[in-house]
């Protein structure tokens, strides 16, 4: 199909303050270099974009329109232009790294599993502490919580490294761990669902904020992993084991 097939085009793109989607802006650029006028409806701020997302059904954005007819995301306009779509920059060489540094600090200090998750709990917050704000945004495109209340995701990161330290004192002081427990259970937990919703329900395509909020890593397993973990060393310390 040709440019021809689409007439009156809408493009509602989210465009927040300290995030542009990517995707929207791929979508810019692909109607101006086929010269294809379009109006440029820019969502900017999260309640518009939820509130958008509601009234039209759908789960992503961006979404273009022509005349009444809904076109979809950017692939779908690469698709009608015949045109290949850009694919997702994706790397998980940060991921690759905690995680190896994480392993040869538990070896070199004979930490064992517990000290491996705690090194890797505190590399993750530490990404993520580079960049709070940019955390914060990536976070909140999948995250339950921060979606319903914004000051979550500055604070998470902050939470998820006295974790991680929590997890490194083990096993003593005993108040200690029952406190981290008490903490991790429930973050990991939730951070799972919160991932399982926006992956395997919505499907939504979406990088990870568990590296950072510059991430190009995929939300998926990663992320998943990171809670897991959580979870797990949360139930070792509240059951002593």
């Amino acid at each position: 199909m040709t440019s021809t097939t689409l007439q009156a085009i809408r493009l509602y793109r989210m465009d927040l303050p300290d995030h542009s989607c990517p995707w929207g802006l791929r979508a810019v650029r692909l109607l101006r270099e086929r010269h294809i006028p379009f109006e440029d409806h820019r969502l900017t701020s999260a309640e518009e974009v939820e509130a958008f997302k509601l009234s039209h059904g759908v789960t992503t954005t961006p979404q273009i329109f022509s005349g009444n007819e809904r076109v979809g995301g950017y692939s779908d306009l690469a698709a009608r232009l015949g045109v290949r779509p850009e694919a997702a920059e994706i790397s998980y060489a940060p991921v690759v790294a905690v995680f190896l540094t994480a392993g040869l600090m538990a070896l070199v200090l004979a930490a064992g599993l517990g000290g491996f998750m705690g090194f890797a709990i505190c590399l993750l917050a530490m990404l993520k502490l580079m960049d709070v704000e940019a955390f914060a945004a990536s976070f909140r495109k999948y995250d339950l919580i921060s979606q319903r209340w914004r000051p979550w995701g500055r604070l998470y990161p902050g939470i998820e490294l006295l974790v991680g330290l929590g997890v490194l004192l083990q096993p003593e002081p005993a108040a200690v761990a029952q406190l981290v427990g008490i903490v991790a259970v429930p973050l990991g937990a939730m951070g799972m669902v919160s991932v399982g919703k926006a992956v395997f329900i919505d499907q939504l395509a979406l990088n990870c904020a568990c590296v950072g909020g510059n991430s190009k890593t995929p939300l998926g397993v990663v992320s998943f992993a990171e809670n897991l973990i959580m979870t797990a060393m949360g139930l070792v310390m509240l059951t002593g084991g």
